[in-house]
């Protein structure tokens, strides 16, 4: 289990969405249901756009309205917005690294059993699918954005500034390496463990 140093930080709390919001949200998971149900049944290359539309009940139109790209149904979702939020209401006095341990862990224990074998899935398309892979940087780089704003906001320091900006990096891609390795066997392993100690790598200075 997670080292017990301080307790995670939880995911923050949202204002109640709207009626339109709603929908829009229960359109968005709609088609990614549809589509990682499709991609288990099929693969992801033998699943075409507009059989996605048709198990979800919506259009073409509609899919890519929501996701520009094909890609995009398995890339796009919420954790990068969550990364940046959780950062900023630690305390300001607390180490980087700690911040980005606490923040990671509380929120892979806020994803339930059935967003868990989503993850799962998305994290193996990821591997093993090039145009998921090679669409993986685009998003990535959005993320680090959203990260090095929270650490600048905390540091005093600017957002492109080379330090925070390597510290984002290095922290996304210590919890990328994490959860693939949790992929590979989900029963062997416990992903904050795995999140944990990826952590630990980063806060020892990258010795081994």
């Amino acid at each position: 289990m997670v080292s017990a140093r301080t307790p995670a930080a939880a995911p923050p709390r949202k204002s109640k969405p709207g009626l339109r919001e709603r929908k829009k949200l229960r359109t968005r998971q709609a088609i990614r249901r549809a589509a990682f149900r499709l991609f288990a049944e099929r693969g992801y290359d033998a699943t075409p756009v507009d059989r996605i539309a048709e198990a979800a009940e919506v259009s073409p139109s509609t899919v890519f309205r929501y996701f520009p790209a094909k890609e995009d149904i398995v890339l796009t979702d919420e954790y990068g917005a969550l990364l940046e939020h959780g950062i900023r209401a630690r305390p300001a006095g607390e180490p980087l690294v700690e911040t980005l341990r606490h923040v990671t862990v509380g929120i892979m224990r806020g994803i339930d059993a059935a967003d868990r074998g989503e993850l799962v899935q998305r994290i193996r398309l990821i591997r093993e699918v090039p145009a998921v892979r090679g669409r993986t940087a685009e998003l990535t780089a959005g993320h680090l954005d959203l990260i090095s704003a929270a650490l600048a906001e905390r540091t005093g320091r600017p957002a492109d500034d080379l330090g925070i900006r390597v510290v984002g990096a290095a922290a996304l891609a210590a919890l990328q390496e994490a959860l693939l390795h949790w992929a590979e066997d989900t029963r062997a392993t416990d992903p904050e463990e795995l999140i944990d100690r990826a952590m630990d790598v980063l806060a020892r200075g990258l010795t081994l």
